[in-house]
């Protein structure tokens, strides 16, 4: 195990309310709530003011809305959280090869392996220039952990949050861990945790008093050892450099259970084709073809089928989850739908006889497929617009929605370099109103 504090952890402020509230000036210091908007929508991650609250991720969003009835909702925009996270990512990637996503949010860095860090007062210092360097590009604050592992340094950005920087100094670390909750430790789950907790171990103190004998006769040879060598600090997990994907997937849960066959299969399909865009536009391939069911009584299925070589195909996506969708009883109702695609590969198998049999006995070329696809993805008659959603007026130009209703949409017309703006209502099917390109956090003039 090494000694010095080289190991560093970032985890981004509540980073989706965050990103929200930096683009939309009239939320800054205002709760905020960011999440499924539905009845069965639940909290994705919640403002610090909301938390003030009680909102917390995770959280039924009807449960969140009686806490803080007077917070914002907003739908989340997960290609621009996807694009922030990237600029993020890169500023990682300058310090050091080692670098380990663990979300879009959240990372640890090998400090040491980049040469950006070799003992407490270099490790500090790189800390900070990161923190102002995420400041300068995304305008957002991001907490750090530096400690001797990652267990350490994840605890210490915990304790830096909101908006700090935390160094956990050699020679500290069992006097830190010892009142922490044996939750605090990676690996202890809620049952893992109640275990313990019945055998009268609550805290990492009381863990290591209990012995490694003890724990293993607890949790078994391999979870009692790994434990009991956390609480005395000992964690000797490297930093792992970004692994690739295993999956591309989407599911979507509705409102209300859907019981219409015929509409099931249009989800499905709805769904093949988002998986597919997914995969493209990550480069990918694969081979075995994925379909989740959440059917009325919470009951979860999987079906998949395998192909023979992988593809990117969307007619060859489409027909694997129809088929597979026979396979599924939806009598009494569905609530969440999933598509997705494993085997994942860097190339496309070229014959797409070797994928799937079409009608006519010959492959669909990808331009007929897209064409195909277009009607189902054209705009209805009556626009729905969702609150938060980037819009542009032809008049009053950039805006988000704050919300529709009755026929009706309201918009707050501001930019993230704007003072707060104004608020106007119109016609959902104003033509002087559409959707827009987000716009970035941190103007070119500032960078």
């Amino acid at each position: 195990m090494r000694h010095a504090p080289t190991i560093l952890h970032l985890d981004m402020d509540a980073f989706y309310a965050s990103v929200e509230q930096a683009s939309k000036p009239s939320l800054r210091g205002k709760a905020v709530v960011v999440g499924g908007l539905g009845p069965r929508g639940v909290v994705a991650t919640a403002s610090y003011e909301a938390r003030a609250f009680g909102v917390h991720s995770a959280m039924p969003m009807a449960q969140a809305r009686r806490l803080a009835p007077n917070a914002a909702y907003l739908v989340p925009r997960f290609g621009v959280y996807r694009a922030i996270s990237e600029q993020v990512m890169a500023l990682l990637g300058e310090l050091s090869p080692l670098v380990e996503p663990l979300s879009l949010d959240e990372a640890f860095v090998d400090l040491e392996a980049g040469g950006a860090a070799w003992d407490e007062e270099s490790a500090r210092l790189a800390g900070i220039r990161l923190r102002a360097d995420i400041r300068a590009v995304t305008g957002l604050t991001g907490s750090v952990g530096l400690a001797a592992s990652k267990m350490l340094a994840k605890i210490a950005s915990e304790q830096a949050k909101p908006d700090g920087l935390v160094l956990i100094e050699p020679g500290t670390e069992r006097a830190l861990l010892g009142p922490l909750p044996v939750r605090t430790l990676p690996g202890v789950g809620p049952a893992t945790g109640d275990h313990l907790r019945r055998a009268g171990i609550t805290t990492v103190e009381e863990l290591a008093e209990a012995g490694e004998d003890e724990l293993v006769r607890l949790l078994g040879k391999a979870h009692g050892h790994g434990l009991y060598a956390m609480a005395l600090a000992h964690d000797d997990r490297p930093v792992v450099a970004e692994r690739e994907a295993k999956s591309v997937s989407v599911e979507d849960t509705y409102d209300v259970d859907i019981h219409d066959r015929p509409r099931i299969g249009m989800e499905v399909q709805r769904l093949a084709d988002r998986c597919v865009g997914r995969l493209r536009g990550a480069g990918l391939s694969g081979r075995t073809i994925v379909l989740k069911v959440r059917r009325y009584d919470f009951s979860t299925l999987t079906r998949s089928e395998t192909l023979r070589g992988p593809t990117d195909d969307p007619a060859v996506v489409r027909e694997a989850a129809a088929r597979l969708l026979d396979s599924v009883d939806t009598t009494g109702g569905v609530r969440l739908l999933g598509v997705g695609v494993s085997g994942l590969a860097d190339y496309t198998q070229e014959d797409l006889f070797a994928q799937a049999a079409h009608p006519s006995g010959e492959a669909e070329a990808p331009e007929e497929v897209v064409a195909d696809a277009v009607p189902e993805r054209a705009e209805p008659v009556e626009r729905h617009w969702r609150a938060g959603q980037d819009v542009q007026h032809a008049e009053y130009g950039p805006g988000w929605v704050q919300g529709s209703g009755v026929g009706r949409v309201t918009v707050r017309f501001e930019t993230p370099q704007s003072p707060p703006g104004r608020v106007r209502t119109f016609l959902v099917g104003d033509p002087a109103l559409e959707s827009a390109e987000p716009l970035p956090l941190v103007s070119e003039a500032g960078l």
